[in-house]
């Protein structure tokens, strides 16, 4: 409007841009095929597997957000937060351009965000250790796990990337008016949105969604999105040491994916697809620079989920999801087809016995189940290296509140 309305020196006295966020919980977390020796401290008698269970009470990370106008189409947020143990770092980090140029369509971000993308993982309604997080949005081919879990050097030069995960860099995004049709191009630095420059490569992100009136069921939404991105396969040197920020023997990755939001009355869907692609150097963890094992190919994979809420009044919703990720060809032809796909389900209810625009209290339970093909450890008298499945399951019982 011109008159600085916007601005913080004109906002009530009581106002107080910051929430503070935590859940105290009793959870139950249980692993399968966890190899553990036969007689307890005794590793000379062999080993066996065993299903490894624990329980108690708990609390969760702290996150304290503040969000707000600086000025006319000037916005910020910042959100420090803590893992359980009271380690913090910066959750997100930027500033917010609008209406450049007097257009809706041209708004610029800089700083640490969650990419545009039509299902965010930051809004999920589950927290269990296993259900709160979109196996998809983050899934690693099992031979890259391997080469990731010997903790090479060059690991702290290749991130691995997550769509889940909010990213450094710029993004140049806009809207229509009633905001059915949004897009967003973002460059980011190839380095997960950790500070301090492990790398000096750039990735992009590009998402279109589009919103479209059916009758009585309201606004569905459809939605596309692409990264393509590289990663540094080996290091320059001083003296023998990791020079830093000198990741060499750039190679390619991406992802691309579908998405849609669909309402029927109570019932939501959420709806995602995905297909990656690993350079097979970043597939097999080899140095551009160093010939690649003999049958060696770049991994893919296809993965989605339909996720299910059922609101069945403001104060209570039901929540569901199933996902399943399946490589479509591994790293080498011998490998099993199935290493390690992956099937995960979750179920739960969020009640809110009360929700104000200044506090909120939600009474959260859930339980979630993994089955990871193949993926745990073999016996060390195996002659296979792979082991059997490893299924992970999650029990959660918490107060979820903010203030």
């Amino acid at each position: 409007m011109g008159n600085e309305k916007d601005s913080p020196i004109w906002q009530n006295p009581s106002y107080w841009p910051i929430t503070f966020r935590i859940t105290p919980e009793w959870h139950r977390e249980s692993s399968s095929n966890q190899v553990v020796d036969t007689v307890p401290g005794n590793p000379a008698l062999g080993q066996i597997y065993q299903d490894v269970t624990t329980h108690g009470f708990d609390f969760s990370g702290l996150d304290i957000w503040a969000a707000g106008t600086l000025y006319k189409d000037i916005s910020f947020s910042v959100l420090p937060s803590a893992d359980s143990s009271g380690s913090f770092h910066f959750e997100n980090v930027f500033v917010r351009f609008d209406n450049l140029f007097r257009t809706r369509w041209l708004n610029l971000k800089l700083g640490k965000f969650e990419l545009d993308n039509l299902v965010s993982e930051k809004r999920m309604l589950f927290l269990s250790s296993n259900g709160g997080f979109y196996q998809v949005y983050h899934y690693t081919p099992f031979r890259e796990v391997q080469f990731r879990a010997s903790n090479p050097p060059i690991v702290q030069f290749n991130p691995v990337f997550g769509i889940g995960d909010n990213q450094l860099g710029v993004e140049l995004s806009g809207h229509s008016e009633n905001s059915y049709a949004r897009y967003s191009v973002a460059l980011l630095s190839s380095n997960e949105g950790s500070p301090g420059l492990p790398n000096r490569t750039y990735d992009w992100w590009a998402s279109f969604n589009q919103g479209f009136a059916v009758g009585k069921l309201g606004v569905q939404r459809v939605g596309a999105f692409a990264f393509f991105g590289q990663r540094p396969t080996f290091f320059n040197t001083s003296f023998g040491s990791p020079v830093l920020s000198e990741g060499l023997g750039n190679k390619s990755l991406y992802r691309a994916g579908l998405t849609g939001l669909f309402y029927i009355k109570k019932v939501d869907f959420s709806t995602v697809f995905v297909h990656g692609w690993d350079n097979v150097f970043l597939g097999t963890g080899t140095a551009a620079n160093a010939p690649l094992p003999v049958g060696a190919r770049g991994p893919t994979w296809n993965g989605g989920f339909v996720e299910t809420h059922f609101t069945y009044s403001p104060q209570l919703v039901f929540v569901q999801r199933n996902e399943i990720v399946r490589m479509s060809r591994q790293v080498f032809r011998t490998d099993p087809r199935d290493l390690g796909d992956i099937d995960a389900f979750s179920f739960g209810l969020r009640y809110y016995p009360f929700m104000f625009s200044r506090a909120g209290l939600a009474l959260h339970t859930e339980y979630s189940l993994v089955r990871s093909y193949k993926s745990a450890s073999p016996l060390p008298t195996s002659t296979s290296p792979f082991g059997p499945d490893l299924r992970s399951s999650s029990v959660f019982i918490g107060l979820d509140f903010a203030f």
